[in-house]
């Protein structure tokens, strides 16, 4: 006879134990000290001086720190928003055209080399758009070959322009991961609705947006809310690619961070700046993640 025991809640303990003890070691005693340590005044060295909460009031004076969070806004549009259009927006012409036509070997081949950028290490992806926006770079080399010399510009170093330039990067390096995740929902859709659609007349424009988007739902929450937080903790394509700089005019709240962590020892104010980007990832989180979940139950 078969036996009906459930398994006891130890036995799920010891499974669960290896990864909250890690979780417990690199998450939450990691934040904990963060929060502590904002707490304080130190320079990494010697023992912190306490000052209560005198690091967030000078945050919320520090112009910088408003510019920081000024860009980020940029920076999650370019990193979240436009790169999940783009990606619904693609997926769905590779799904309904390529794909049809030409067969999944060649929407394959177009994912891949879309994917492509997302597993370049940032350092080499920095460096390639450093040389081809520089100023000698290949987009101004292009330009002169073209007659249009007029048009060339200091892509990076214009605190105009920089902001822009470095946002058109962020979409490259982000489209395809949206556009693979697009690509694997579509496969769940029912060809029938299509069909359906197709013999009561329905453009693909009305396909796309009265059963494609509606369907893609969950998919598209999941992508919002993944790179909305990647875009609040971006560094490595600021650090690689302009310093914050010219100016402020890049400076995003995790370089900041990094500028008083390690550039001017102050740690305490560092911890602050980190700890306000925290509170603001769980925050969006829980907002998105909570009307996710209204909307589906």
């Amino acid at each position: 006879m078969k036996s009906t025991r459930r398994p006891r809640p130890t036995g799920y303990a010891v499974f669960l134990a290896p990864g909250l003890l890690l979780s417990l070691l690199f998450l939450v005693v990691p934040l904990a000290m963060t929060f502590t340590y904002s707490l304080t005044q130190w320079q990494g060295v010697g023992e912190p001086t306490w000052t209560g909460l005198d690091n967030y009031v000078r945050l919320f004076q520090d112009a910088d720190f408003w510019a920081s969070f000024r860009n980020i806004a940029f920076v999650i549009v370019g990193i979240a928003l436009v790169p999940t259009l783009l990606g619904l927006f693609l997926a769905a012409l590779l799904f309904d055209y390529l794909g049809k036509k030409h067969g999944d070997g060649v929407v394959s081949l177009f994912r891949s080399g879309l994917y492509l950028p997302q597993v370049v290490p940032v350092a080499v992806t920095g460096l390639m758009w450093g040389w081809i926006l520089a100023p000698e770079g290949a987009v101004n080399r292009v330009l002169e070959k073209a007659g249009l010399a007029g048009l060339a510009e200091n892509w990076l170093g214009d605190p105009d322009l920089a902001l822009w330039a470095v946002l058109t990067v962020l979409v490259w390096m982000q489209l395809g991961y949206p556009l693979v995740l697009f690509l694997s929902g579509l496969q769940r859709i029912d060809p029938e609705l299509y069909e359906a659609a197709s013999l009561d007349g329905a453009t693909w424009w009305q396909r796309f947006t009265r059963i494609t988007v509606p369907i893609l739902r969950p998919e598209v929450y999941v992508v919002l809310v993944t790179t909305t937080i990647a875009g609040l903790k971006v560094f490595a394509q600021i650090f690689v690619l302009t310093g914050g700089g010219p100016g402020n005019s890049t400076l995003v709240p995790a370089y900041f961070a990094y500028q008083n962590f390690f550039e001017r020892a102050d740690v305490g104010y560092g911890s602050a700046i980190s700890s306000t980007i925290t509170l603001l990832v769980l925050i969006i989180a829980a907002v998105m993640l909570t009307r996710q979940a209204r909307e589906d139950g």
